[in-house]
């Protein structure tokens, strides 16, 4: 089995442009985030635990409710909590499933909450991607059509950028002002000897 390489960022990092990056040069990559959202829709271990913990609305027509379910967890850190409870171990599993049936060096695994999640555990090495808290803002204002104030509550949810990078075995910045390539180059070496 390849070497799983977590990469993780705090929201508007740049994570998924740096594994884009990794895979053109040809590394496989496993977006946790999709993924767990797929997960949500499709399988029924999560659709019958959602259910019972947040209700039938949950799911109207058999499509999941993103804008009640987000509306009940991210007003109570006890309700997130089930969720993440119920979602994350369900994700991890599809991700060293995954893993086993790649064949490159090593695979990279993206994923917001590789800490929070304890998907850590399972993975040989963490990349961090870090960018300054204004410029985060700035994208994830862009990219999503949102308020400063919606970014900075959907922050709250991760540990801190500081904390984050402290945790990882490599660090990119993504800064705008130094080039990421390089960075993500003289990685992908380094971990294509391994």
């Amino acid at each position: 089995m390849p070497k799983i390489i977590g990469l993780t960022g705090g929201i508007g990092s740049g994570k998924t442009t740096v594994a884009n990056l990794f895979a053109s040069l040809g590394i496989p990559v496993f977006n946790a985030d999709d993924a767990a959202k797929q997960l949500m829709q499709n399988s029924p271990i999560i659709k019958n635990q959602l259910i019972q913990q947040f209700g039938d609305k949950v799911y109207e027509q058999g499509q999941l409710n993103k804008s009640y379910l987000a509306s009940i967890v991210f007003a109570d850190p006890e309700k997130l909590a089930i969720l993440n409870s119920i979602v994350h171990p369900v994700t991890i599993q599809a991700a060293l499933d995954w893993a086993q049936q790649q064949t490159s060096p090593y695979v990279i695994k993206e994923a917001a909450l590789i800490f929070e999640s304890n998907a850590s555990e399972g993975l040989d090495f963490v990349i961090g991607v870090k960018a300054p808290l204004a410029l985060r803002i700035e994208r994830v204002m862009k990219r999503d059509q949102c308020t400063q104030a919606e970014v900075e509550k959907r922050m709250q949810h991760q540990i801190s950028d500081t904390i984050k990078m402290k945790l990882c075995d490599k660090v990119i910045v993504n800064d705008d002002i130094q080039l990421i390539t390089p960075q993500v180059i003289a990685i992908h070496e380094a971990f294509s000897i391994l």
